[in-house]
């Protein structure tokens, strides 16, 4: 039987492990990140995929960093035939890609060439894209520059977030790689070159990129902000204070000649601000110091109004 080592890391991870063992592969190894302090109090925590590793009675083996000689030969000793990984979170040296007899192959979360890096669906979403996809493909020292094996496009419908997305190609990872893993193991599978003429990257998210820039459209922001939910959440200053923007809402209101960032309006349980083009609804948002709550439950406290200006 093909000895495979899982290597992932998020709740992305977890379905795609879980359908490895279902389907009776011989997993003979998780490796996923070490426990890392979580929340205010620190609390020691595991990744969900180590979680479900332990809740599956398989082996976990979480490397501080592949790179150090020690972990790095333990991996090898391992003798795997083929290493999977879906958002593992670590770059693979040559040597353990090299090592299995089948190779190594990852469940990257776009559809390559496009969105290489380690935030493809927030940028999917963050760019206005109306669909994205999974990729099944062969790894190589280069960052997701390796051969496809196999495809699924998804669609991005207008009330999608990151969040909803990494469900849904989570699933669709799953299901491809299901599809797909019985040919890479008898060698009947495709190998197709990536275009490096359509190569697009998605960088991890940089604290410049959560700040909402109020010149651009309305449209370019409501995507930036669902983009960024539910992590890490878009923001933007008030009175010389960070605020939380968790959502914000499409609005057709057409006023126009107030500065970019301006309060044009408060309703009931919105706050509409103009922007470089048109104006959108601030739903909920999350002052600094303070919980996140809905605009209406904000708009009971301190009073915020027209003219008022988001920096």
């Amino acid at each position: 039987m093909t000895k495979i080592i899982f290597m992932g890391t998020p709740a992305f991870s977890v379905p795609i492990l879980r359908m490895l063992v279902e389907e009776g592969y011989e997993i003979i190894s998780v490796v996923t990140q070490p426990d890392r302090p979580v929340g205010r109090k620190k609390i020691m925590t595991a990744t969900p995929v180590k979680e479900e590793a332990i809740r599956l009675g398989l082996p976990v083996y979480q490397p501080e960093k592949l790179k150090n000689p020690e972990e790095l030969q333990h991996v090898l000793d391992m003798g795997a035939d083929l290493i999977i990984t879906a958002a593992f979170g670590q770059i693979l040296p040559s040597a353990v890609l090299e090592a299995p007899k089948l190779g190594a192959i990852n469940v990257h979360a776009s559809l390559l060439p496009a969105y290489r890096g380690g935030a493809p669906i927030h940028q999917a979403i963050i760019d206005g894209q109306k669909e994205t996809g999974v990729t099944i493909m062969y790894m190589v020292d280069r960052l997701d520059a390796g051969d496809i094996i196999s495809q699924a496009t998804v669609p991005i419908e207008e009330q999608d977030h990151t969040g909803s997305m990494f469900d849904k190609l989570s699933i669709a990872g799953r299901d491809l790689l299901k599809e797909t893993l019985p040919s890479i193991i008898d060698g009947t599978n495709e190998r197709i070159p990536q275009d490096e003429q359509l190569v697009t990257y998605a960088r991890n998210i940089s604290r410049e990129q959560e700040r909402i820039d109020w010149s651009k459209s309305a449209v370019d922001i409501y995507n930036q902000v669902r983009g960024l939910y539910p992590w890490p959440v878009a923001y933007t200053t008030l009175n010389n204070a960070n605020m939380k923007i968790w959502w914000t809402e499409k609005t057709s209101s057409t006023a126009s000649g107030q500065a970019t960032g301006q309060v044009v309006d408060v309703t009931d349980d919105a706050i509409l601000v103009q922007t470089g083009e048109g104006a959108i609804a601030i739903t909920e948002l999350q002052p600094a110091g303070k919980k996140r709550m809905t605009a209406k439950e904000y708009l009971k406290g301190p009073k915020i109004q027209a003219g008022d200006l988001f920096e």
